[in-house]
Formats: C-alpha cells, structure tokens, sequence
C-alpha cells in the first residue's frame, strides 16, 4: 500500500526518511554525503513523486521504493 507522504507530519516524513537512510547501508558514490544532504536529497524525490512510501501489511514494514518499479 503507497502511503501518501502529503498525509504525514513534517516531523514523521523526516524520521521515516533519515530511518531508511541509516538501514540503507554504505554509500558507493563518488563524493561522500552528510545525512541532512541525503535526506534532503530523498526529500525531494519523494516530494516530487520519483519514489514513492510503501507499507507492506504482510511483514508489517514501511519502505521507500522507486515509483516506476514499484507500478510494475
């Protein structure tokens, strides 16, 4: 189930977002980013509907996917 960031306090889509940042596990990019530059980062995608946030009722777990994989 996609839930809509829009119905999630601001302090709520923050937390969730830095949560999946840490859990995301090590960052293979050429220049090394600050959480709050990551968060920021995913902020936007999620804002701006590239990503989407799931809940899974069966494993009762939220997570961030890309939106386009996810409508497959």
């Amino acid at each position: 189930m996609i839930i809509p960031w829009q119905e999630l306090a601001e302090d709520t889509l923050i937390n969730l977002v830095e949560s999946f940042i840490l859990r995301e596990g090590t960052d293979y990019g050429v220049e090394e980013l600050s959480l709050s530059q990551k968060t920021q980062n995913l902020l936007d995608q999620i804002r701006q509907e590239k990503v989407v946030i799931v809940w899974s009722e069966l494993h009762e777990t939220i997570d961030i996917k890309n939106k386009t994989d996810f409508l497959r």
